[in-house]
């Protein structure tokens, strides 16, 4: 009898406590989404340092999961090549300091002064917005002028200018054109 009662009161406190949990925590239910969404990073003299973009973040407050559809992140720091970051879709961590981007990832780091245009093309990345770092684990091509690198996994500090590939390193480098 005392264990039938033990059982009882068991499933009850159970019963009571799954219940208490509101039903769309319970399910993956948007809770907001926000269409054409637009967010900014400033530096300490209040100049524009990065800006994301989406043409819809959709937010899940069961797992506090963000998603973005068709992301760009451009960053525009003061004496910094303009880079721009662009995917069919996206997500946010939960402190809105990292973006991940999936499906078609460009990056394009525009020429500046000696450095010409860099081009990395793969299927997903991982941008850290404070420290201006890129990383994936895929497959990355790069393109810079005639240069051609493609490899598996990829860090690239933006402010220093600095690119490593990881593994399965391949290049191809083209003479240059006479008059160059």
């Amino acid at each position: 009898l005392m264990l039938a009662l033990a059982l009882l009161a068991f499933w009850l406190e159970h019963t009571v406590r799954e219940e208490a949990v509101h039903p769309s925590l319970r399910r993956h239910d948007p809770d907001y989404v926000i269409d054409n969404f637009r967010s900014a990073s400033y530096d300490g003299r209040g100049a524009i340092e990065s800006t994301l973009s989406a043409r819809k973040m959709v937010h899940y407050p069961d797992d506090d999961s963000t998603e973005l559809s068709d992301p760009r992140v451009v960053e525009t720091k003061r004496d910094k090549p303009r880079t721009t970051i662009s995917a069919l879709r996206g997500a946010l961590s939960h402190n809105g300091e990292e973006v991940f981007l999936y499906d078609d990832v460009r990056l394009l780091r525009e020429a500046s002064g000696a450095r010409p245009e860099v081009r990395v093309e793969t299927s997903a990345l991982h941008f850290v917005r404070p420290r201006s770092l890129v990383r994936s684990e895929s497959d990355v091509r790069v393109v810079e002028e005639n240069r051609t690198l493609s490899g598996r996994g990829l860090e690239y500090d933006l402010d220093a200018g600095r690119m490593a590939l990881h593994e399965r390193v391949r290049g191809q480098f083209e003479p240059r054109k006479k008059g160059r």
